[in-house]
């Protein structure tokens, strides 16, 4: 059965570092691609990158120079480094997969059909 398991939000203070990890469970043990996300109540879903079936990764370029996406098929989890947090990043974190294979696609072109539940990120200044 499909499913897709975020941890590692919590508070930090601005400038503080996190890493999410994202558990997942695939049919044919791995999607074609996935992807991180991020939402607060007042601004839409927001794409920060993905990562293709062949391991390519390509980040938004509002995020490349502080996050930084990392996938580990052994152990079946994506990761999100965050680093140099601002209030602004915070946010609930998602991650998304997709069957097909998202080749050089961004993140905001993949049509995602799993979601996780997310995790809460807050930094505090």
């Amino acid at each position: 059965q499909e499913y897709l398991l975020e941890s590692g939000g919590g508070s930090v203070t601005t400038g503080g570092s996190l890493i999410l990890s994202c558990e997942y469970a695939a049919l044919n043990d791995t999607y074609g691609c996935m992807g991180w996300f991020r939402q607060t109540p007042a601004k839409e879903l927001e794409g920060l990158g993905r990562v293709s079936t062949r391991d390519y990764i390509k980040h938004a370029d509002s995020v490349r120079d502080r996050f930084t996406i990392s996938r580990n098929k052994d152990i079946h989890e994506m990761f999100l480094r965050l680093r140099d947090l601002r209030p602004e990043d915070s946010a609930m974190y998602y991650c998304a997969a997709a069957w097909a294979d998202c080749g050089r696609l961004s993140v905001d072109q993949v049509d995602f059909s799993y979601w996780g539940q997310g995790t809460q990120v807050t930094v505090v200044s």
